[in-house]
């Protein structure tokens, strides 16, 4: 959630001044997308600094609190500050060096992690966007059987999701969609191919809309053909696994205990050896922000207000995978 006061974000980074220069969190602090510009935190003041194309647009969208000044300024105001503190994991080394040599009096701190803390938790209007991010994901994944009796090829239905998901009031797509057919789908982030649908195929799709900033993310299986036993084994215990792990989440469980809750799922049947990669993510601004639902993770307690995904998935080299997905958002 928005710190409401300077002095909230600068006691979290434990710095007398901060400098935000990562546009995502430029946005999130202000209020304003830019393709440039950077803003300062001070005991007294959010100041986002831009150029005279985002003046306007800076001053009518601008949160309350946050004061614009064109980017020239920066430079005074960096200069009369003896330490500041940075987003070293957003920053490049030559972004640093260059600070260094302009502003020689002023201590720059590395710090991690200060905005992304904050952002974890939603605000009402950040659960709202998110919701209709979600509501047309989902109205997306509702399309694709009928897209599917039309047949075509996996690059063709990613094009087309994406053409909904506008058409439909998103601002497009959170990423650009997995679709994958038949054994493609065994390599979890296929990119799309000329590969034509063919009956039989499974077909994993991966999507998200995005709205107002704010994105979506949703995975199903569709098959093709009456599934063989395998494969719809293997898709029951997956959407085991998911409901298990997403009937437990609330405030205070741990990112670790989810993991494991579907994993324990998939190794009573002998293929938690598939799944490969987290059970989930926390979703915002970008499609992975925050907490991550894994055991080689640090352990973080899920907060309320926090939106993350559950998508367990296993896959078999050559043959299949399969991965179930839904955004949940944390009570």
């Amino acid at each position: 959630m928005r710190p409401s006061s300077p002095h909230i974000l600068l006691r979290r980074a434990d710095v007398p001044a901060f400098l935000v220069t990562d546009l995502t969190n430029v946005r999130y602090l202000s209020g304003v997308s830019v393709s440039a510009g950077l803003m300062l935190v001070t005991q007294r003041r959010f100041i986002l600094f831009v150029d005279e194309r985002y003046r306007l647009e800076a001053e009518q969208r601008r949160e309350r609190g946050v004061m614009i000044r064109d980017v020239s300024a920066v430079a005074t105001m960096l200069q009369q500050l003896p330490e500041c503190g940075f987003e070293s994991d957003r920053t490049t080394v030559e972004q640093l060096l260059s600070w260094k040599r302009k502003y020689p009096s002023t201590k720059f701190i590395q710090r991690i992690d200060v905005l992304e803390h904050f952002r974890r938790q939603k605000s009402e209007e950040e659960l709202r966007l998110l919701r209709r991010a979600q509501k047309i994901t989902r109205e997306l994944l509702r399309r694709v059987p009928f897209a599917l009796r039309r047949a075509g090829t996996e690059e063709k239905l990613a094009r087309q999701l994406q053409i909904w998901a506008i058409e439909l009031g998103a601002d497009g797509v959170s990423f650009d969609p997995i679709v994958a057919f038949g054994t493609h789908t065994s390599v979890p982030h296929h990119r799309p191919t000329s590969r034509s649908l063919q009956k039989g195929h499974i077909v994993q799709i991966d999507v998200g809309a995005k709205v107002g900033g704010y994105c979506g993310d949703m995975s199903e299986v569709f098959f093709t053909a009456q599934p063989t036993p395998q494969q719809a084994k293997v898709y029951q215990i997956v959407c085991e696994a998911q409901k298990k792990a997403m009937r437990a989440v609330k405030a205070g469980v741990t990112n670790r205990e989810l993991d494991r809750i579907a994993r324990d799922v998939l190794a009573r049947e002998g293929i938690d050896h598939a799944f490969t990669h987290a059970l989930g993510h926390g979703v915002g601004l970008e499609i992975h922000e925050g907490v991550s639902l894994s055991q080689k993770a640090p352990e973080m307690k899920l907060l309320k207000n926090e939106v993350i995904t559950i998508e367990p998935g296993v896959y078999f080299p050559g043959k299949f995978g399969m991965r179930v997905e839904e955004m949940v958002f944390v009570p």
